[in-house]
């Protein structure tokens, strides 16, 4: 996993209102064992027509989203079914961030145990957001600041041990690895039954 300490970037901005994970990636690619080009078919139904080709007018095929790491979502992003793929996806097609009012709980979980950071926000500040498309933003997991233009600073949630995992670009088993001369030195102490 990737170390990310600060994320600036301006935001591709997605409207939508429950974006399943479904849409997200549909069920048909979930046979993909790893993440490698999964980013290709984020959002593929809505992406492309029948024939496989972009749809000019939808806001990943634009101009103005390439290279953008941050998408700013409509309310309750990631609810439908659990599968990781969703968060894959998004890092795959470059995402390092996702931005809601609500995001849910599973793909926030599933979102922070791959590295792509879950920024929930007030309605005001997602209002915000949702009016200034390509807006430059920095998400600061140090901190757990979303910082906009013009200097206002917004905090989000993200619990300590996740952040640390994301700072430090290590997921949960990398964690515990880490910790193997202590686990062992303990083991040592312990009583055999």
């Amino acid at each position: 996993m990737q170390a990310i300490k600060k994320i600036r970037s301006r935001t591709v901005v997605m409207p939508s209102v429950n974006i399943d994970t479904d849409q997200i990636i549909p069920g048909r690619f979930l046979t993909a064992v790893t993440k490698d080009g999964l980013g290709k078919q984020l959002f593929a139904d809505w992406r492309y027509d029948a024939a496989g080709n972009p749809k000019p007018d939808f806001i990943l095929n634009r101009p103005e989203s390439k290279g953008c790491d941050v998408l700013v979502a409509g309310r309750n992003l990631g609810c439908g079914s659990s599968r990781e793929h969703a968060p894959w996806a998004l890092q795959d097609y470059g995402f390092k961030a996702v931005i809601s009012t609500e995001i849910a709980d599973i793909f926030r979980n599933n979102s922070l145990k791959n590295g792509l950071v879950p920024v929930i926000v007030d309605e005001a500040t997602h209002q915000w957001l949702l009016a200034n498309p390509g807006a430059e933003v920095e998400v600061d997991v140090e901190n757990a600041t979303l910082n906009l233009p013009g200097g206002k600073a917004v905090k989000f949630p993200i619990e300590p041990f996740p952040r640390y995992c994301i700072v430090n670009g290590v997921d949960e088993l990398g964690f515990i690895l880490s910790k193997e001369a202590q686990i062992a030195a303990y083991e040592a102490r312990r009583p055999r039954a």
